[in-house]
């Protein structure tokens, strides 16, 4: 019998190892091992715990996020698929965005406080592939490298030095991350092994804590059952807190039925509610592909896209009501992500293309509620290969969230992300330090502008960290002009163009909190 299967056949159904490195099991030390606990160093002081929500396929954030500001163009570029602007939902406060009208959930959330809209997320040279796109995301790499460790997993490793040697433990005897929905992923990769423990469906979950297992087979294949039973050791007991902490909670809010990530999140906030320490938990959901066919002919406001959309606000609206009614809202925080966003315009199959930049969402009574960065700027004469162009590198997300919720400290921050990225304003200032507010004065211009091939790009920093990047309408960072420290002051920088196209260039400011986006016209 292969090991593979072995491993399938032992443990709880559906229950993934924790870790396996190069192939052969780790030793799981007792809490009492005076060895294990000499690696040990006390992880950061937080009951904070983060919810990490994959959109897999894709997400069309223009129908999703509607750019009112910007509507005529918007219609005009996708004539066979736009949401027509009295059918979307308004937002209180805001006048230049509003949701897609089956994300009702969400739109209560954003009017409670509950939601920060993250616009135009994305990355410089953006690859369009899924899987490739899919693991910049996880891992949060720039596109030119291959990175094989996840952001959460380096977190963890971080935190809990020298897993899984010495765990679990007397402090730490939950698991570190769990993921619902599939296999662990490279979010939770840590440098050298999985930091996290996968439960591949809601169903495998409930037969767990039913008791419900698939029997031991009898081989006399004795080093592979005994390489299985070392490394099942840990998960073995991983399962047993999961059980116990799934067994004190008797009572949630009603779920939505019908809804895999509701099923998934359901089992999320009960597993918090249970008391598990656990600092990470991801789920998933899938079906954002939309190439055709995203909405239905005759109504736009119906379809695939507003099927998807609605089951995910329905969800997310669930969990957080579940979680005030457990009594445990003030210490979860939830962030959305897909591998990419869609093209500017619609195909000619009621469907929309792999594109770059799009927003995400960040939800939970500790988020800073409202709308973060501007609404997508384009013309009206728009291409088939045309993107919106990022305005927040997706990495000053997870930096953020780090920093402010997570409360990593600075100078292991730069070594958990790769470089260093802004802080974002997005959960309030008290949980971990306090974030700058954005600021609402233009920093960033050019003259002339338009222009042939030089202008002059000037703009003010307050000083430290300061980077000025040129982006092209696909949304590839065309020129870097300056990336590095300065003096709080206003500077100016010459740009010459003369090995690119004509067209729309967007000039983008990075300083420490801030960040703006100017758009450059190029013409002969």
């Amino acid at each position: 019998m292969k090991r593979r299967q072995f491993l399938r056949d032992t443990l709880p159904a559906g229950i993934m190892l924790p870790a396996l490195l190069s192939g052969l099991s780790f030793k799981a030390f007792g809490a009492d091992s005076i060895f294990a606990q000499s690696l040990l160093t006390p992880a950061t002081e937080t009951d904070h715990i983060l919810v990490i929500v994959q959109l897999n396929g894709g997400n069309d954030g223009l129908n999703m996020v509607i750019p009112l500001e910007n509507f005529s163009n918007y219609a005009n570029a996708r004539p066979n698929i736009f949401i027509p602007e009295n059918k979307v939902l308004k937002l209180n406060g805001i006048n230049k965005s509003a949701l897609h009208p089956a994300m009702t959930g969400l739109q209560t959330m954003f009017n409670e406080g509950k939601l920060n809209i993250v616009q135009s997320v994305g990355y410089p040279q953006p690859s369009f592939s899924h899987f490739r796109a899919t693991d910049i995301w996880m891992s949060a790499s720039d596109s030119t490298q291959v990175v094989n460790s996840g952001w959460a997993g380096r977190y963890l490793d971080y935190e809990y030095p020298n897993f899984p040697n010495g765990y679990p433990n007397s402090t730490m005897r939950d698991p570190l991350a769990i993921q619902i929905g599939s296999s662990t992923s490279l979010t939770l990769q840590g440098p050298s092994l999985s930091m996290g423990m996968s439960i591949s469906n809601p169903n495998n979950f409930y037969n767990l804590i039913n008791g419900v297992q698939d029997p031991v087979p009898n081989t006399p294949a004795g080093k592979e059952l005994g390489f299985l039973r070392q490394v099942a050791q840990q998960t073995q007991e991983y399962a047993t807190v999961i059980k116990e902490a799934a067994g004190k909670v008797p009572v949630q809010v009603t779920y939505p039925t019908g809804n895999a990530l509701a099923d998934q999140l359901k089992i999320v906030a009960r597993l918090i509610k249970g008391g598990l320490q656990t600092r990470v938990y991801m789920v998933s959901f899938g079906g954002f592909d939309t190439h055709a066919a995203q909405v239905n002919n005759g109504d736009t406001t119906t379809g695939n896209h507003a099927v998807l959309l609605g089951k995910l606000s329905d969800a997310i609206k669930a969990f957080q009501d579940d979680l005030r009614f457990l009594a445990i809202e003030e210490r979860v925080v939830g962030v959305t992500f897909s591998e990419f966003g869609r093209r500017i315009k619609s195909n000619g199959s009621s469907g929309t293309d792999h594109g770059a930049a799009s927003p995400l969402f960040v939800f939970g009574k500790n988020v800073m509620g409202g709308l973060t960065g501007n609404t997508p700027n384009f013309g009206a004469t728009i291409t088939a290969s045309d993107n919106i162009p990022f305005q927040y590198d997706f990495r000053s997300i997870y930096a953020s969230l780090l920093a402010n919720w997570l409360c990593v400290d600075d100078k292991d921050l730069q070594q958990v992300m790769l470089k260093n990225f802004q802080n974002l304003p997005l959960v309030n200032s008290i949980s971990c330090k306090k974030a700058q507010n954005l600021s609402g004065e233009t920093l960033i211009s050019n003259y002339p502008n338009p222009f042939s091939s030089n202008t002059i790009i000037t703009f003010k920093t307050q000083g430290a960290h300061t980077m000025i990047q040129i982006i092209d309408t696909t949304g590839r960072v065309v020129a870097v002009l300056t990336d590095k420290e300065y003096a709080a002051g206003t500077y100016t920088l010459a740009f010459n163009s003369l090995n690119l196209p004509t067209g729309v260039y967007y000039a983008r400011l990075q300083n420490m909190t801030i960040q703006q986006v100017r758009a450059m016209i190029k013409v002969r």
